[in-house]
């Protein structure tokens, strides 16, 4: 293929890296003179969709980009505002003839690219979208009759069986060298942003951001940990889940690979039938994670209401003291407590907590699923709107292929069932880091289990009752 020496755009969003990026090779392809972009939101103060530490995680993410670009000659273009004018602006600027950018799946991302549409249309540029956020689109995954699924396990069979592409070779790096510009140089930019962008604070401790890191993260998980991912995931106390979600949401590593990787690892004759099972069970929850952004693509008024319409008039509890409460970590509820205290500390929660936590909103508290759902994607590094809200309707029972209404899980057995020596509630609850296992496992009867720690906000048994009794009413 011969390239031209037009100058194009290729806009980075939710692909953060240099590897195995579908945009980027294209625009690498076809042009010796590629200029990398990023546009920065304007908003300022509290956001419904993310919070301080998933901005200050992009903030690392873009340092470690424009430092990956350098390396090669190159830096990353900061500009922001509006993206379709922003880059249409860019574009005027520096001659651009085309834009290259990978899709993004989730409603927003989708009305933005609508909007650079209609823009590019009307001023004689060309514009190349491509998908990369998932193996596999929406429009991929559907019935014998053309419609989405809406129940997982039939959507994973027909996943399965869609032919995977293969990666794609390295991008022509050497293009992004600014020597190939006039003049020798790129456009001026905004420099690197910090938190103070968004007029936000730092919280918490947050996991290495960027490309390397990341691949770090993948290449430690799959060389072991995943042998042992069926038998550990669900141990809270354990270093056993991928740690991979973040990654995942900022395009640090493709979903290409890590699945490709992982299927690999099936190929080794010397595996017992427990390791190809965990392996087995780490490609499924890719999967959960695709069939989430096929929900949303296709049914987005999720975002706002009960995917289940016999749901949508559920009688939730207005309790604030209740939901301060919970979002604290001080329910009088251990394996609750140490859940929500994790995430404030890290913005990471473990899956298992995942779901105990968002149950107890709904199915203790009685309190409406978008609360939880909304603090956790201000909470989270890894927010991802689709799986967050899958995740959410699936425990609040409202949801596609949701846990029926009538599982409610019990915090108590949950905690002796996956943290049976306390270790991950003493970590992150130090106040009962003196109380015998055992009894952070049952309600206590005879006060407080520790001095300055709550008793349960609630009974668990006369809840479950009400919520059962609230939900059959439907």
């Amino acid at each position: 293929m011969t390239r031209s020496e037009q100058i194009v755009l290729h806009w980075f969003r939710r692909d953060l890296r240099l590897t195995d990026n579908t945009a980027l090779h294209f625009a690498c392809e076809q042009s010796t003179q590629v200029i990398p972009v990023y546009i920065l939101s304007t908003w300022s103060g509290e956001h419904r969709f993310t919070g301080p530490m998933r901005q200050d995680f992009l903030c690392g993410c873009l340092k470690s980009l424009n430092a990956n670009l350098a390396a090669k000659g190159s830096r990353l273009v900061l500009r922001e505002g509006d993206p379709a004018a922003a880059l249409i602006s860019l574009a005027r600027e520096t001659g651009a003839k085309a834009i290259y950018y990978n899709r993004d799946p989730d409603p927003h991302g989708r009305l933005v690219e609508k909007r650079l549409a209609s823009e590019i249309a009307t001023n004689g540029l060309r514009s190349f979208a491509f998908d990369d956020v998932t193996v596999h689109t929406p429009s991929e995954v559907l019935t014998v009759a053309g419609q989405p699924y809406r129940i997982f396990t039939p959507y994973s069979r027909a996943w399965r069986l869609v032919p995977k592409k293969s990666l794609l070779p390295p991008p022509r790096i050497s293009e992004l060298d600014s020597r190939n510009f006039p003049g020798g140089k790129l456009p001026n930019g905004l420099p690197l942003p910090d938190l103070s962008r968004w007029a936000l604070s730092k919280e918490g401790s947050i996991i290495e951001p960027g490309e390397r890191a990341a691949r770090r993260r993948m290449n430690a998980f799959l060389s072991e940990p995943i042998l042992r991912y069926a038998q550990l995931r669900d141990l809270a106390s354990e270093e056993a889940t991928s740690r991979l979600s973040q990654d995942l949401r900022f395009g640090l590593i493709s979903p290409r690979e890590l699945h490709t990787k992982a299927v690999a690892l099936l190929e080794n004759p010397g595996l017992d039938a427990s390791e190809i099972r965990s392996i087995q069970t780490f490609l499924t929850e890719l999967i959960w994670r695709e069939f989430y952004f096929a929900l949303l693509w296709h049914y987005p008024e999720v975002l706002e209401v009960e995917f289940n319409p016999k749901f949508r008039r559920i009688p939730w509890v207005t309790n604030n003291e209740a939901l301060a409460r919970w979002k604290e970590g001080t329910t009088g509820f251990p394996f609750v407590d140490a859940g929500m205290r994790q995430l404030l500390a890290t913005g990471f929660m473990h899956n298992r907590l995942r779901m105990i936590t968002a149950m107890f909103l709904t199915k203790d508290l009685h309190l409406d699923w978008r609360e939880g759902e909304m603090f956790f994607m201000q909470k989270l590094v890894d927010g991802e709107i689709a799986s967050n809200n899958g995740g959410w309707q699936w425990s609040a029972g409202t949801g596609a292929d949701a846990a029926p209404y009538f599982r409610i899980q019990n915090p108590w057995s949950q905690s002796s069932r996956f943290d049976p020596e306390g270790r991950f509630i003493k970590r992150w609850v130090p106040e009962l880091r003196d109380v015998p296992f055992a009894s952070l496992h049952q309600p206590p009867w005879n006060g407080p289990l520790a001095r300055g720690y709550p008793m349960p906000i609630v009974d668990h048994a006369a809840e479950r009752q009400k919520c059962l009794d609230m939900f059959a009413s439907r």
